[in-house]
């Protein structure tokens, strides 16, 4: 496909997302909150890259392969879903042992257990119970929502912008438009963990980049969406459903540390990100194989 064309596709898909984006938006906005609608708005802004996705594929007649539906690697599928889980854990733990934030306090815990209708509270066996079972059960709404991105982010967009740009470039572009899609959650509406909104968009910014480029890697090196959409539900399940929820508040400081809002988390996906960069070439040399051989990418 020439640059011409390509980027008429581009345009097309982010033309595209914005218009089926709109209305969830604008009920977001309207209620305040992310999880208005019992939280069908925000499942249904999450489809918009979707079917963005789809019905610019349907429009300009691409491969429908292009998408990344096959499952191809499930070994990258197993890290993607255990990366977050430990870059996540390494945030949350200094955040408890240096006192920015309480661990299973009792108040985190009953509040849980009042959720589940568990009655036990004791943390030696609520905290493993909990993490075994939300982790399980948790994954699969976690990814059903994330697959509604990741067809559009890393199915669609991520190929074609690695193709113009490169694996450095591509990923970034992809990390800049991802950002400004979940801004006006930000703005409008309470994403936040409650710190300052200027700090709060500032290491949401560096999470989504880091992010970008982790994701990027797993797309070109596998072939599939698959491993980019079980790792944007484990993100958002360990972070937003355990992590967060057992950390209580220890001053104004917690606010600042925690979550997709506060400075931990961006700091250690650095860390994956950078790695996953330096060996860059091991993902490009998988994608070009597969263009090669007549694969879909």
């Amino acid at each position: 496909m020439n640059d011409t064309r390509q980027g008429s596709v581009i345009w097309t898909y982010l033309v595209l997302t914005v218009a089926f984006c709109a209305l969830p938006y604008f009920l977001i906005g309207y209620t305040g909150e992310v999880g208005g609608g019992n939280a069908g708005y925000v499942t249904a802004l999450m489809w918009g890259p979707a079917l963005a996705a789809i019905v610019t594929v349907a429009w300009k007649k691409l491969d429908w392969a292009s998408l990344g539906f096959a499952w191809r690697d499930t070994r990258s599928s197993w890290y993607s879903y255990l990366l977050p889980i430990l870059y996540a854990a390494v945030a949350y733990v200094i955040i408890w042992t240096t006192g920015m934030g309480g661990f299973a306090e009792p108040a985190s815990i009953a509040a849980l257990a009042e959720r589940l209708g568990w009655t036990f509270t004791d943390p030696g066996r609520f905290v493993p119970a909990y993490f075994l079972f939300v982790g399980i059960t948790g994954i699969i709404a976690g990814t059903a929502r994330g697959l509604g991105e990741e067809i559009g982010w890393r199915g669609f967009l991520a190929p074609r912008l690695h193709d113009r740009f490169g694996f450095t470039g591509g990923a970034a572009v992809t990390g800049v438009i991802w950002t400004l899609w979940h801004v006006p959650l930000i703005i409008f509406a309470n994403y936040n963990s409650g710190a300052p909104q200027w700090f709060a968009l500032t290491c949401f910014f560096v999470m989504v980049m880091n992010l970008s480029f982790i994701m990027a890697w797993f797309r070109l090196k596998s072939g599939s969406v698959w491993p980019a959409a079980i790792m944007h539900g484990s993100h958002n399940l360990y972070i937003q459903t355990i992590y967060t929820p057992l950390t209580a508040p220890k001053g104004d400081i917690t606010a600042y540390a925690i979550d997709e809002f506060g400075f931990l988390i961006p700091l250690t996906t650095f860390v994956v990100a950078l790695l996953l960069w330096l060996r860059r070439d091991r993902a490009i040399a998988a994608y070009d194989a597969r263009r090669a051989s007549g694969e879909a990418s």
